[in-house]
């Protein structure tokens, strides 16, 4: 590797493992694990003292279950890691489990009391994410199984096998939810006053976020485990989040589309780019195809497409991080910037680096680690804000229903991970 990339490993991972260690980690263990009824308990207000929000839905429960386990396998701790992944393993088999039907139900009270029975496809990814990780940290034959058991669930009850994708909300059931509202939130602006689960979509689209974690899901599934069918399911994935979903004319991706994929563009609410979850996509995109052993070459140029569009429209040139998202085709009209943009623009950016070599994707990572350091960070407290405003004031909670360790926490393992690989002589990597 080159000595610009060498320099830059240098640089950052001292930097980075402190924030990872000194930031995240430390905030959240022990703090998050419930002792008393297993799982995680993840209010925390501005302070980071316990706001009262107790209840436990499945996308944040999993994705702690995703972290303590990663954070185990790679040998992060002296064991405490993988108590915290038994924890929460534990709690999703026997609480979170639907015994009848199969599948994760969405909500539950701490104690385990179900509150929100109904399936939606964005948690059963996450229930899945979460089963397939601890199982390769692990070797429990449980998980695994239970993995296997839900990954073919998915495949009999939710697979649109007519046209391609997912069908997303189901009754406890496995009844399609087709009418009405969901109470699914597809973005995560956790510095609102209301909750993010109040926000409601129709129920009978497909969203781009949705799939975009089922890809997640389905790599490490296929990774740790791995069925004929689950590469086939990620070829189909990796098709729809590399093309379908990609607005080709600008190229930024929608997120809401009919039942036949045919995009939802005909409210201005849905003709917006979320950039977090565009450049999010490269990167996720670039494990899928490094899983399914194909070439990272077919997919350079959209990613560079993507990559840009996201500079021009979305990137603080001045102060560095991305904004939430903006109207295509225009500047960012939401110039929040959400903890979870910032982890995602970050990793994704360093990858683009390591990819191709461009120092443009190297300023990137510099300016928006310095943003993050600067700004997004809370050094007294511990975490990071939920979001930065225009005039760099903090916003939101520490911890809520979306909120908890998982885009921060991943992102700086997977940015430890490249600079580790990058610091390597090339004989080496």
């Amino acid at each position: 590797m080159s000595k610009s990339a060498t320099s830059l490993a240098e640089s950052y991972l001292p930097k980075l493992r402190e924030v990872l260690s000194d930031t995240i980690l430390e905030f959240w263990y022990p703090r998050c694990l419930d002792e008393d009824h297993g799982g995680y308990v993840l209010g925390y207000d501005e302070d980071g003292e316990f706001n009262g929000q107790d209840h436990k839905m499945i996308v944040s429960q999993s994705r702690m279950v995703w972290l303590s386990a990663r954070l185990d396998r790679e040998g992060y701790g002296d064991g405490e890691y993988r108590e915290a992944a038994d924890l929460g393993y534990e709690f999703l088999r026997d609480e979170m489990w639907d015994d009848e039907h199969g599948g994760f139900y969405w909500e539950v009270e701490r104690d385990g009391t179900t509150s929100k029975p109904n399936k939606h496809m964005y948690g059963q990814s996450f229930g899945l994410y979460a089963l397939s990780e601890y199982y390769r940290a692990t070797g429990v034959e449980g998980a695994r199984d239970l993995a296997v058991e839900l990954f073919d669930l998915l495949e009999t009850e939710a697979k649109d096998h007519t046209r391609g994708g997912y069908t997303e909300y189901f009754e406890a059931d496995w009844t399609p939810i087709t009418e009405g509202q969901t109470y699914l939130a597809n973005i995560e602006p956790d510095w609102s006053p209301k909750e993010s689960g109040d926000d409601v979509l129709d129920p009978s689209l497909k969203l781009m976020n949705t799939h975009l974690h089922l890809l997640e899901a389905f790599t490490t599934f296929h990774e740790a485990i791995g069925t004929e069918r689950s590469g086939t399911r990620l070829q189909e994935l990796l098709h729809i989040l590399t093309c379908t979903v990609v607005r080709h004319g600008l190229t930024a991706c929608s997120d809401k589309y009919e039942p036949d994929w045919t995009p939802k563009l005909d409210d201005e609410d849905f003709r917006i780019a979320s950039y977090g979850h565009d450049l999010e996509n490269i990167w996720l995109t670039m494990e899928a195809a490094e899983a399914l052993d194909l070439s990272q070459s077919l997919f350079t140029d959209l990613y560079r497409d993507l990559f840009e569009y996201s500079l021009e429209y979305g990137y603080d040139s001045e102060h560095g991080g991305f904004y939430f998202y903006g109207p295509f085709g225009e500047p960012a009209t939401n110039r929040i910037k959400a903890w979870w943009v910032q982890a995602e623009c970050v990793t994704s950016a360093l990858k683009m680096y390591a990819h191709t070599g461009d120092e443009t994707y190297r300023e990137v990572f510099e300016e928006t680690v310095s943003f993050i350091v600067d700004h997004q960070i809370d050094w007294d407290v511990g975490e990071w804000h939920s979001g930065i405003a225009d005039d760099l004031e903090p916003l939101g909670r520490k911890g809520a229903e979306y909120k908890a360790a998982y885009h921060n926490g991943r992102a700086m393992l997977e940015c430890i991970a490249e600079l580790e690989e990058l610091s390597l002589p090339p004989s080496e990597t």
